[in-house]
């Protein structure tokens, strides 16, 4: 096991048990105020381009299709869903994909396999050799998916510079950046 994966359990792990109060209370909140699963599981593109079921909150209504975040209409996302988007406690479910090592806790997010030109810039420049994160270094630099080859290059910054320390600072960044 390396450091990198190690890293990801043990933090991961801790963060099930310690989050797992707040993650059954959101999902209460949203039966509660939306019709439909708590839970909900998406198709993303993992390490080698492998498809995989990514999990989170439910933030939008059920009926919303399944679409990058950037492209659903802004009238998809529920009242609880724009709290748990905002809290970032909607990406806590993808704990589980890391502990099943399908994602790491930091690295490049997962896209759709729809997102055609982002897959392709991270295929030329190597990205897709990485599991992919709950947090990364495109997002706390703002960046999104809605830039293809921006994400994509930030990326891989990330994949040449990655160390546990980066990941550290990187995870911080996501907290303290809410």
């Amino acid at each position: 096991m390396t450091a990198k994966r190690a890293f990801d359990v043990i933090v991961a792990a801790v963060m099930l048990a310690l989050t797992s109060p707040v993650v059954i209370a959101a999902m209460l909140a949203i039966r509660a105020t939306s019709p439909g699963p708590a839970i909900f599981s998406q198709v993303r593109v993992g390490r080698g381009g492998a498809l995989f079921a990514c999990h989170k909150l439910r933030t939008m209504h059920r009926d919303t299709p399944s679409l990058p975040t950037h492209e659903a209409p802004a009238n998809s996302v529920t009242a609880v869903g724009r709290v748990l988007r905002r809290s970032k406690i909607d990406e806590l479910p993808q704990l589980w994909n890391v502990l099943k090592g399908e994602m790491s806790l930091v690295g490049p997010r997962p896209c759709l396999p729809t997102q055609t030109e982002l897959i392709g810039h991270r295929q030329r420049l190597g990205v897709l050799s990485a599991l992919p994160g709950i947090t990364g270094l495109a997002q706390i630099k703002g960046i999104d998916m809605s830039d293809p080859k921006l994400c994509a290059e930030t990326d891989a910054v990330y994949l040449k510079v990655a160390s546990i320390g980066l990941d550290v600072r990187i995870l911080l960044g996501t907290f303290y950046r809410v």
